[in-house]
């Protein structure tokens, strides 16, 4: 695999290899079929074992990150990244020409993939129906690109919010004191969230932050709380009667800690940007595209 950005500087790189004299006669640069050949022999498996090879004790004896759709020997005509392999990003895909699909979150509603139970669903069947006749192979990367040094999906956000340079300890961050309301607006914005959820007060003042995106579960975001004591923890989601109880509780017994709801969605998928330009970097001759989760649910 050569890891050039574009032809123009494959070729360059080479000649300084072979030899201007062989350039021309060489058979791999004899033709732009033969270029179109060294990009049409990169399969799915070669993309996934390649992010693989950054991750420490990868593969996993356990994991969720399994191909849910297509094969492994699959050649990458492009690649489509976003937080869900939605029946919207499949379309998309098809559109774009994209065969490959990598999405962070499952791809039939349940943790593990798991089918059996949807064997005779119409919803289920039209979306496998519709991967399998469009050729597309989706993987899930979730547990690796977590476990990438750094975390992909927390890299990414922290880069968006620009606050890398505020970073405390771990995920604890520790900005420059303001209201919750502006801290909720800055989110808004840098996130393109458009809504949000929230618990305390807005004129209360925020200068230590905590960050657990996604839904890692509600002890482990309790327990992060108790751990850092943060003015203010933003997440992804929590089912109602864990954290988000919590944090009322604490409020009525005088503390004051904000939370604010981002969405499982509103704060990981700018993790897949992360991932494709991840791809640029390391299979230049393959097209990737970015392309945002849009939010399922709406507020009245």
């Amino acid at each position: 695999m050569f890891m050039v950005s574009n032809r123009r500087d494959f070729i360059f790189s080479l000649s300084k290899v072979i030899g201007s004299s062989l350039l021309l006669t060489h058979p791999i640069l004899s033709s732009a079929n033969n270029l179109q050949a060294i990009e049409e022999s990169i399969t799915v498996g070669d993309v996934i074992s390649g992010f693989l090879k950054e991750i420490p004790g990868a593969p996993f004896n356990k994991t969720v990150d399994t191909l849910k759709a297509g094969s492994l020997d699959l050649k990458v005509k492009g690649i489509l990244t976003s937080a869900f392999a939605t029946i919207e990003n499949i379309r998309k895909a098809i559109d774009i020409g994209a065969n490959f699909i990598i999405a962070h979150e499952p791809t039939f509603y349940n943790h593990q993939d798991a089918v059996d139970w949807l064997k005779n669903d119409e919803v289920y069947q039209y979306k496998a129906r519709l991967l399998e006749e469009n050729n597309i192979a989706v993987w899930r990367n979730h547990d690796y690109i977590h476990s990438h040094s750094p975390d992909g999906v927390i890299t990414a956000l922290v880069d968006t919010l620009g606050w890398d340079q505020y970073r405390k300890e771990g995920v604890l961050f520790e900005l420059p004191a303001q209201k919750l309301q502006g801290l909720i607006e800055e989110v808004k914005v840098k996130l393109n969230t458009g809504t949000v959820r929230y618990i305390g007060k807005l004129n209360q003042t925020c200068r230590k932050i905590l960050l657990l995106p996604g839904a890692p579960g509600g002890t482990r975001q309790i327990e992060a709380i108790g751990k850092y004591k943060p003015d203010a923890v933003l997440i992804g989601e929590s089912n109602e009667w864990e954290t988000i109880e919590y944090v009322r509780d604490a409020n009525d017994k005088g503390q004051n800690l904000a939370m604010v709801v981002l969405g499982h969605i509103g704060s990981e998928d700018i993790g897949s940007k992360w991932m494709a330009e991840w791809i640029k970097k390391k299979f230049p001759a393959i097209t990737v595209s970015y392309h945002p989760t849009t939010k399922p649910l709406h507020y009245i």
